[in-house]
């Protein structure tokens, strides 16, 4: 088994088996939001803007809208310069202590490889202790748009295409997705993007 990522940030996720699959591949703080329960609990929220201004936190929910509407709360609650996010990919399948799929059939955190997990931190920007410091990129809403991944006839589908080619789900905005390839440390010049030009 590789070593445990050592990350500086607190990793929010939904529940406790998130956390606990989460926990077997890094070192760190993670933080639960008892799935809706944020929307409830001011406490959680508390707890949230205490970690974002201290260490930072990365946010990994899971790839269905539920896990989008979370993040969305957490977005609207936590400041953007204190805020990273970590997407795992649309893998259909269902979690190994479940009966039954999700209602979407997306497995999410805890359903996730151990290296997947690895993976999706350090492209969001995690900061690893004793690492390499992760690269920001430098794409602008304006390369998204003459791109075609904003704001022109077919912009979603197109959007949905490097999602998929890139690992992230394809639930993504353009906002989401701007900020995605920022923190993998992408530019508009990069291959992934000659088929969209």
């Amino acid at each position: 088994m590789p070593e445990k990522l050592r990350i500086r940030e607190a990793i929010v996720v939904e529940g406790r088996y998130d956390k606990n699959t989460l926990s077997q591949v890094v070192d760190a703080v993670i933080l639960e939001t008892c799935g809706f329960g944020i929307f409830s609990s001011e406490e959680t929220v508390k707890l949230l803007k205490f970690y974002a201004d201290r260490v930072g936190l990365i946010v990994l929910t899971d790839s269905d809208g539920a896990g989008f509407t979370i993040r969305n709360r957490i977005r609207g609650c936590i400041a953007a310069d204190k805020l990273k996010h970590a997407y795992i990919p649309d893998v259909y399948g269902r979690e190994r202590r479940k009966k039954t799929a999700s209602k979407e059939g997306k497995l999410g955190v805890e359903g996730m490889d151990g290296e997947v997990l690895r993976q999706c931190l350090v492209r969001a920007g995690a900061t690893v202790i004793g690492g390499e410091d992760t690269k920001r990129g430098g794409i602008s809403r304006w390369d998204m748009y003459s791109l075609g991944l904003n704001g022109k006839p077919g912009s979603a589908a197109a959007r949905a295409e490097l999602c998929r080619r890139l690992g992230l789900p394809e639930r993504l905005g353009a906002d989401a997705l701007l900020d995605a390839l920022n923190t993998m440390g992408l530019t508009a010049a990069d291959d992934i993007f000659d088929a969209y030009r």
